[in-house]
């Protein structure tokens, strides 16, 4: 393989300070919902953010997209699934990562822990501890595709004002 030589002005752009990024509170529908509030930081590609104002610090998604997680206590995604491989990394606190098409199953895990969840499978996740904590989210691919909810979840959200358009975006829709 060929080296290449990358300047510090190019390498800057690949560089994603944590200072710098900029968080959405409502990057996915059910984020209105009270127990899934939570904070989105795109790192490494756009993912499968629902909200398009967030842009993603790094723009070149080479194969992955990172996502960092920021959430309270009892907080954290509903049930959910992509069209690829999903990869939480807990970075700080105390989280469960559920999985089932009612979230059924369930697992406690923490810093440094790695759940690997496969295509086709409804999971979320909650952070478990007494903290504001933080997870990191890894999917596969270039392009993560858009996140499948459980119709419970989009009946909520809907009663919330949001809803999804036909592009796989955030849209306001008036509360029911």
């Amino acid at each position: 393989m060929a080296r290449i030589q990358v300047s510090k002005a190019e390498m800057l752009k690949r560089t994603a300070f944590f200072k710098d990024l900029k968080p959405s509170k409502q990057g996915y529908v059910d984020t209105r919902i009270p127990e899934h509030e939570r904070d989105t930081y795109n790192v490494i590609g756009r993912g499968v953010t629902e909200d398009p104002s967030l842009a993603p610090a790094i723009t070149a998604a080479e194969g992955f997209n990172i996502t960092y997680i920021g959430a309270e206590p009892g907080k954290g995604a509903a049930l959910h699934d992509h069209p690829t491989v999903e990869v939480f990394v807990i970075l700080t606190g105390k989280w469960a990562v559920y999985w089932g098409e009612e979230g059924e199953n369930e697992i406690d895990v923490g810093p440094f822990d790695v759940v690997s969840l496969p295509v086709g499978v409804m999971r979320g996740f909650r952070n478990t501890g007494d903290d504001h904590a933080f997870l990191m989210a890894i999917l596969g691919g270039d392009d993560s595709g858009y996140v499948d909810w459980s119709p419970s979840v989009l009946e909520k959200a809907r009663n919330t004002g949001l809803d999804l358009g036909t592009d796989g975006n955030i849209v306001e829709k008036g509360i029911k």
